[in-house]
């Protein structure tokens, strides 16, 4: 009798699309070592991955920083700052990143050349200060604010889910115990809320990995813009963009596998203090 397996077994949850990855990698990355060609491809694209890898680091920082205080205002007391938080939150989850970040690179950084050089003026005239040029403003910093913006609209959304996930009942125990509110934020509400937010917080740092590709049409030196300038010189398209997808494949998937093994550590930590 042949191998019967039934669903749901061990069997069938093995990760075969991971070891036909690992096999197509291990393949690509033989390639490079002896071929010639695909090797200079690599050593040139590997020079963007630190920008890359910054680019990806401080956007989901700030953006994460950025989301939990939209997260916090859109469940204040006040009416105004629910509304002002949820018309951020629509407004930029409706714009896509793309234009988002030619908006803030080329509208937002003029813009705040000009209201900082007015602020300034009694300084510049006195000759005690220089004014501001566009040119000045990296794009690179252009491209991470952007990118802080857009996904912070999103990472609001999962910060909201997550603290609202929490019992009513034990934030307005500890209030009966003298805790204040970034007392219990801090030590009741937080705690349990990251179960609920780390998943989808997770997700939206793997995919910022990706959108940070975008930073290229800023001309921003990153493994898309590295690949960009070595195809349209050589004309080698198929080699580049196969290392340009290889080297975001190991970086996405390499990544999500790490966060979830920090998610199961989570679940089996939460399941043994049970």
């Amino acid at each position: 009798m042949g191998l019967q397996t039934s669903p749901g077994s061990k069997t069938d949850d093995y990760p075969w699309w991971l070891v036909a990855l690992g096999l197509i990698a291990l393949a690509l990355a033989i390639l490079i070592a002896v071929n010639n060609v695909y090797r200079q491809v690599f050593e040139t694209v590997a020079n963007g991955i630190g920008i890359t890898i910054f680019v990806t680091i401080v956007s989901f920082a700030l953006a994460s920083l950025l989301g939990l205080l939209i997260a916090l205002a859109g469940m204040a007391d006040s009416i105004v700052l629910r509304q002002v938080s949820r018309f951020y939150i629509e407004v930029i989850r409706g714009i896509p990143v793309l234009i988002l970040l030619f908006y803030i690179a080329f509208v937002g950084a003029p813009g705040f050349v000009t209201l900082y050089n007015a602020i300034i003026a009694p300084l510049v005239q006195a000759g005690l200060a220089e004014p501001l040029l566009v040119r000045d403003v990296s794009l690179m910093w252009r491209a991470i604010i952007a990118l802080s913006i857009g996904y912070s609209a999103f990472v609001a959304e999962v910060f909201r889910a997550g603290i609202q996930s929490v019992d009513k009942g034990q934030t307005e125990a500890a209030k009966s115990l003298g805790l204040n509110r970034f007392q219990r934020f801090r030590l009741i509400v937080l705690p349990q809320a990251i179960k609920v937010i780390f998943p989808p917080l997770s997700n939206d740092f793997v995919a910022i990995v990706k959108d940070s590709s975008l930073v290229s049409v800023l001309g921003v030196a990153d493994i898309s813009q590295a690949g960009k300038i070595y195809a349209s010189g050589s004309f080698r398209f198929f080699e580049t963009y196969s290392i340009v997808a290889y080297i975001y494949l190991f970086l996405t998937i390499g990544l999500s596998l790490l966060l979830r093994r920090i998610e199961k550590r989570m679940r089996a930590r939460d399941h043994s203090s049970h």
